[in-house]
C-alpha cells in the first residue's frame, strides 16, 4: 500500500475495531426485544441486513450467538459466505441491538475507521481473495482466521476523507447497481422470449399459420395433459412412446467398480443436461459390464431428459451430438432415440423445455425442494408433430430468432462482466486515495490514531461482571420467543 496520499496510514485491523465484543455498549432489560440476525439475513454483496424478526433478550442472552449493535460491521468467516461477499453495517436493528450467527465476525470501530468505509474494503473481492487464501479447516466448513482479519492492513485516510469517499462511492455503486439490475430485468425477459420462441416452433405458432384447428387429443394414459394448444391442420398430437424409444440409464454398481471385466466409459449426469444446451466441462466416468455399454451408448440425435432433481431440473434436457465417444447416461437421465422420419430432435427438445416445463411438474412427483417422473410417465409426454414437409424450414426459422437471443445473451453478459471490472476498479480507486481531493485541514489519521489511543487510556476499564455459575434449573426453556415487526410470535430462525 505505498504511495498513499498524505494524511493516510496504513494500519492493522486489529487496531482499528474491536472483534467479537463481547458485551453491547448498553446492556438491554431482558424484557427488551433484539433483533435476531441469521447468516441468510445478511444479503451477498449488497451491505444490506435484513434486521426485522427479533426476540425477548432474556430469552436468547444465555445462547451461543454473535451479540452486536447498531453500527458495527459484520464480517461472513465461514465458506462460501465470505466468498459471496456477506458484508455489512449493522443497521435498522430493533432497540439498536442484535444478536446473530456465531459464523460472523461483529467488528466495533473505536473511532478511527467510519463503518460504511470499513465495509466497503472488505467487501472488495481482492480482500476476499485473500481472506480465501488464508481460511483454515476441513473443506466445505472453511473459516476466516481471527488473527488474518487482525493482521489485515486497512488504508485510513482521515476521518473526514472516508466520509467523502463513502458519498462519492455510494453515489457511483448506485448508479452501476441500477444498471445491473436493468441488465439482470433483461436477461430474464430474454428467457421468457426464449422459452416462447421454442414453444412457438414446437406447435406450429412461429410460422403464424391461420389454420389451426384443435388437433386429436391422444388418450389420457394415466397422465394430465391440462389444455392442450390447437395445432395446424396436418399437425398431430402423438405420444413420446409412439415416436421414440425411450430409456432410462445405468445405475452406478459402487460394488462392483472393481470388477475386471468392466470396461471405464464417460457417462452424462443430470448436472451435464441443462435446459437447451449441454454442459460437459466435467464429464465424469464409470465402469459397466461391456454389453451394458453399447445398450446405453448414445447415439447422434438422441434427446436427453432429466428425470428428476431439483424443480427445475425436471425434464430440461437437449440433443446428443456425439460430443464424447463412447459415452452412456446415469439412471437419472432419459434417452429418446426419435424413429427415422418422424420428427425433428430439436422440434423435441424444445418442446420438452417449453410445453414440458409445466407438464412435467404437473405430472411428477413432488416433495419440498426435489421432483422426479417415471419412466412410464416420461413416455406419456404428449408431443406434436409436424408433416416432415414443414420440419426443416420450421427448425431454420426457430434458430435465427434463438440466434439472435444468443447475442442478445452474450451483450448482456458482456455489459455485466464490463459493470463487475468498473465496480472492481472504483473501489481500488477510492482506497488508493485518488477518488476524492484530500483538504490539508483534516486531522491525519496517524494523529486522529494517537488522540483515540491517548482517550481510551484515560477511561478506566469496565469491572467484570460477576458470572454465577447456572444450574439447569436456570437456563431459559424452550421455544423462544421470536418477535417480527408486527409482533407475532413464532421459533427463533437460527
Amino acid at each position: 500500500m505505498n504511495g498513499l496520499p498524505n494524511g493516510w496510514a496504513t494500519v492493522p485491523l486489529g487496531e482499528l475495531v474491536t472483534i467479537n465484543p463481547r458485551r453491547f455498549d448498553t446492556t438491554p432489560d431482558d424484557a427488551e426485544v433484539v433483533s435476531v440476525v441469521p447468516m441468510a439475513s445478511v444479503e451477498a454483496e449488497t451491505g444490506r441486513i435484513d434486521a426485522t424478526k427479533g426476540a425477548v433478550f432474556g430469552d436468547i442472552k444465555q445462547r451461543s450467538l454473535t451479540p452486536f449493535q447498531e453500527g458495527d460491521v459484520l464480517f461472513a468467516k465461514v465458506t462460501p459466505c465470505m466468498e459471496n461477499g456477506k458484508v455489512a453495517v449493522a443497521r435498522g436493528l430493533i432497540g439498536g441491538r442484535a444478536l446473530g450467527s456465531t459464523e460472523l465476525y461483529a467488528l466495533r470501530s473505536s473511532g478511527a475507521v467510519d463503518p460504511e468505509y470499513l465495509a466497503s474494503f472488505l467487501l472488495q473481492p481482492s480482500v476476499r481473495k485473500d481472506a480465501e487464501r488464508h481460511m483454515t479447516g476441513a473443506v466445505g466448513l472453511r473459516r476466516v482466521p481471527r488473527a488474518y482479519l487482525e493482521s489485515l492492513l486497512v488504508p485510513l485516510p482521515p476521518l473526514a476523507e472516508q466520509r467523502r469517499i463513502i458519498d462519492i462511492l455510494g453515489n457511483h455503486l448506485s448508479v452501476l447497481d441500477s444498471g445491473v439490475a436493468q441488465l439482470s430485468a433483461l436477461a430474464v425477459r430474454v428467457n421468457r422470449f426464449r422459452d416462447q420462441v421454442m414453444l412457438a416452433a414446437s406447435t406450429g405458432q412461429l410460422n403464424l399459420r391461420s389454420d389451426r384447428v384443435t388437433s386429436f387429443r391422444p388418450a389420457s394414459a394415466g397422465v394430465d395433459d391440462g389444455e392442450l394448444p390447437p395445432l395446424p391442420e396436418a399437425w398431430k398430437w402423438m405420444r413420446l412412446r409412439e415416436i421414440a424409444d425411450v430409456v432410462g440409464g445405468i445405475t452406478k454398481d459402487s460394488k462392483r467398480q472393481s470388477d475386471p471385466s468392466f470396461v471405464e466409459v464417460p457417462y452424462l449426469r443430470v448436472a451435464n443436461v441443462q435446459r437447451a444446451y449441454l454442459d460437459l466441462a466435467e464429464v465424469a466416468h464409470i465402469r459397466v459390464a461391456p454389453q451394458k455399454a453399447e445398450k446405453l451408448r448414445l447415439r447422434y440425435g438422441d434427446v436427453l431428459l432429466n428425470e428428476g432433481g431439483d424443480r427445475d431440473k425436471l425434464g430440461r434436457g437437449w440433443i446428443w451430438e456425439d460430443q464424447v465417444p463412447g459415452c452412456i447416461h446415469q439412471n437419472h437421465v432419459f434417452r429418446a432415440r426419435i424413429s427415422d422420419g418422424v420428427l425433428h430432435p430439436k422440434l423435441l427438445a424444445w418442446h420438452a423445455n417449453g410445453f414440458g416445463r409445466r407438464w412435467f411438474e404437473v405430472n411428477g412427483l413432488q416433495s419440498v425442494n426435489l421432483a422426479s417422473i417415471s419412466l412410464r410417465k416420461m413416455k406419456e409426454f404428449p408431443v406434436p408433430v409436424p408433416p416432415l414437409v414443414e420440419q426443416a424450414s420450421l427448425v431454420e426459422l426457430a434458430e435465427k430468432y434463438l440466434s439472435l437471443l444468443d447475442g442478445m445473451e452474450k451483450a448482456i453478459e458482456s455489459a455485466r462482466r464490463k459493470g463487475v471490472g468498473l465496480r472492481t476498479a472504483l473501489l481500488a480507486t477510492a482506497f488508493a486515495g485518488r477518488l476524492v481531493p484530500q483538504d490539508p485541514n483534516d486531522e491525519p489519521a496517524s494523529e486522529l490514531l494517537a488522540r483515540i489511543k491517548v482517550e481510551r487510556a484515560a477511561v478506566p476499564p469496565k469491572q467484570r461482571e460477576a458470572r454465577g455459575r447456572r444450574t439447569q434449573k436456570d437456563k431459559p426453556a424452550p421455544p423462544t420467543r421470536v418477535i417480527g415487526r408486527d409482533y407475532q410470535q413464532g421459533e427463533l430462525p437460527l
